[in-house]
């Protein structure tokens, strides 16, 4: 396995590494896997039987059905396939913000350097695009273990800078990436939620699995600012001057409306929607997200 890398915890790692990520719907890998399939094809989990056509394998045939009603029919079965995931991370400047040392920045990379680990241990591919202001750094994915060290240099070199990337990138990724893939975003998502919306239902009417990691640090959720403050646009310019007290109530209505709209869009796209607060042990968010998605496939039809 590949170095480690700064984003990486040894002992987090040591109690996550039982679990798996999978995919909610199947995807379309290039080699055999953990993840089904939309293909058919031939392995240990039986799907349904077809109609017979010439042409067709023999040693398919159900024989068991044939004396009961005369006719052929085929065994079909879940081809398994391997996972091929996009980690896409949000390097806008609004990135920056957070009480803890890097901000909102380092949480999302521990994030992704964790599950790009654990992809790679069971076999699958992960690629990586830092979606930056003007342009978007991408790292295909791939499935030699040493392409972690790659993915995790990436990561070290991504700052939080300017404006959002992230809509063009988004958008791009769908256009580009036509079978189907698991694609993890970790943003804060400060930017326009109509056009945001608009991306994740790209990316799902191409078929691929969409989970999104909300970042949001605790200040920005209560806004306990007891003195005249100087805010800061960090993605532009811009900055004021104010009394919290004056604006608190107007800002948390705003801000719980912004939430609210953007929970809704994910549950309208089917779009696997968390939220993190980046006080957070990102341990425990890490296993509850890997835990419910093995739980929704194994009970899943």
């Amino acid at each position: 396995m590949a170095e480690s890398g700064a984003w990486l915890d040894s002992q987090v790692l040591n109690r996550l590494m039982h679990l798996t990520l999978m995919a909610r719907s199947p995807m379309e890998g290039s080699v055999s896997g953990l993840h089904k399939s939309p293909h058919r094809g031939s392995s240990v989990e039986f799907a349904e039987y077809r109609n017979y056509v010439p042409g067709d394998d023999i040693r398919r045939l159900d024989w068991r059905v044939f004396a009961r009603t005369d006719r052929f029919f085929l065994k079909e079965y879940e081809a398994e396939t391997n996972l091929r995931c996009y980690f896409v991370l949000d390097a806008s400047g609004s990135m920056r913000f957070g009480q803890s040392p890097g901000g909102k920045l380092s949480y999302a990379k521990r994030l992704i350097a964790t599950l790009a680990y654990i992809t790679a241990h069971q076999g699958d591919a992960s690629g990586l695009i830092c979606a930056m202001a003007k342009s978007a750094l991408e790292i295909p994915p791939r499935r030699n273990p040493a392409h972690l060290k790659v993915l995790f240099e990436a990561l070290d070199k991504t700052e939080a800078r300017g404006e959002t990337g992230l809509i063009t990138a988004l958008h791009d990724l769908a256009e580009r990436v036509r079978r189907r893939a698991l694609v993890v975003v970790v943003s804060d998502f400060f930017c326009d939620l109509e056009p945001l919306l608009n991306c994740f239902q790209h990316l799902r009417f191409q078929k691929h699995d969409l989970a999104i990691f909300h970042l949001l640090d605790r200040a920005e959720l209560d806004f306990q600012f007891d003195r005249p403050v100087r805010f800061v646009d960090l993605e532009s310019s811009l900055s004021i001057v104010t009394e919290p007290s004056s604006i608190r109530d107007e800002y948390l209505r705003q801000f719980h409306l912004f939430l609210e709209h953007l929970r809704g869009g994910c549950h309208e796209f089917g779009v696997d929607y968390r939220q993190v607060v980046t006080d957070q042990d990102y341990e425990r968010i890490l296993a509850d997200f890997l835990i419910e998605r093995a739980h929704l496939v194994a009970t899943s039809p």
